[in-house]
């Protein structure tokens, strides 16, 4: 049996906020996004999504494309994906992840999410977060595994903590997609020249606070994190890989299995993602907005 997340605020009690047990997530019953949301309520489901990191929104079969953006962009400014060609038409703000071919191609990003990943770590400004909304889902098929970064860095012996927090690493974007494009061809389009120069590596603490609850977390990711500054190449590899595994636990790792018209929003300040895939000959599609975030800030140290 879940538990009422307790938000001591002004807000309506039009719906209610349940914890998924476990580190991380939440279960939001009630809420209907195509309709108008007081502050007082969007404040809540903000405040249980830095909480709680994850918010899964039920029974959102209404919610229009453009309801979609404009209550993401309540968040903050979204980002447009450098993957032009998976746009929603007439909608940049929205990527489509969709494994349907229509006329010979994909219409969407038919693998994204295969890697542990934190979306657009590889931004100076990385995100936020991400509204996922399902508009076609298979049964039993399609699961998304969320693991807490925040809950993985507190498990750390202290000084191991302490050493991480001196350390910086790089993340970038085109060599993972060349990786990627290397496995799947055509399902992912290589970037060109122009694109590449949009997203060139970036450097961030390899532990950042959360700009909202003021808690620390790892900030890498198999996806994206490439290596750790100031280690030479092989002591950094070995310790992204130690980190890696470590916060895979499944003590660490909450399963979404997605119901139809669900609308999921994650925590990528806080956390990584992966996406288990669905069989070629079974259609998926979901909408993806991802909200821009702020520069990550370090642990100060003496």
């Amino acid at each position: 049996m879940t538990a009422a997340v307790r938000t001591p605020d002004t807000s309506s009690d039009a719906f209610e906020i349940r914890e998924i047990p476990g580190v991380l997530g939440a279960e939001v019953i009630g809420l209907d996004l195509s309709q108008p949301l007081p502050e007082s309520d969007f404040l809540r489901i903000r405040r249980t999504l830095a909480e709680r990191q994850v918010l899964v929104v039920r029974g959102q079969g209404d919610l229009t494309p453009e309801q979609h953006i404009a209550f993401s962009r309540r968040f903050g400014p979204l980002e447009i994906h450098i993957q032009h060609h998976f746009h929603l038409p007439g909608h940049p703000e929205i990527l489509v992840v969709s494994n349907v071919i229509e006329n010979g191609k994909p219409i969407g990003l038919a693998d994204a999410g295969r890697y542990w990943h934190s979306d657009l770590s590889y931004m100076a400004l990385p995100s936020l977060g991400s509204l996922l909304h399902a508009r076609e889902i298979p049964e039993g098929a399609g699961d998304t595994l969320f693991a807490s970064l925040a809950a993985a860095y507190e498990a750390l012996p202290e000084e191991t903590q302490r050493r991480l927090q001196t350390l910086t690493a790089e993340h970038g974007y085109a060599a993972r997609n060349r990786a990627q494009q290397a496995v799947t061809g055509q399902l992912r389009p290589g970037l060109t020249a122009e694109q590449e120069a949009k997203v060139p590596p970036v450097i961030h603490p390899v532990v950042r606070v959360h700009p909202e609850t003021g808690r620390p977390s790892l900030f890498i990711s198999e996806g994206f994190t490439s290596r750790i500054v100031e280690l030479p190449e092989e002591e950094s590899r070995a310790l992204l890989a130690e980190l890696f595994a470590h916060s895979i636990q499944d003590r660490f790792i909450y399963r979404h299995r997605w119901r139809p018209d669900d609308l999921v929003i994650w925590d990528n300040r806080q956390g990584i993602h992966l996406a288990t895939g669905v069989p070629p000959d079974v259609r998926r599609t979901l909408y993806r907005t991802t909200v821009q975030g702020d520069k990550p800030q370090g642990i100060a140290t003496a």
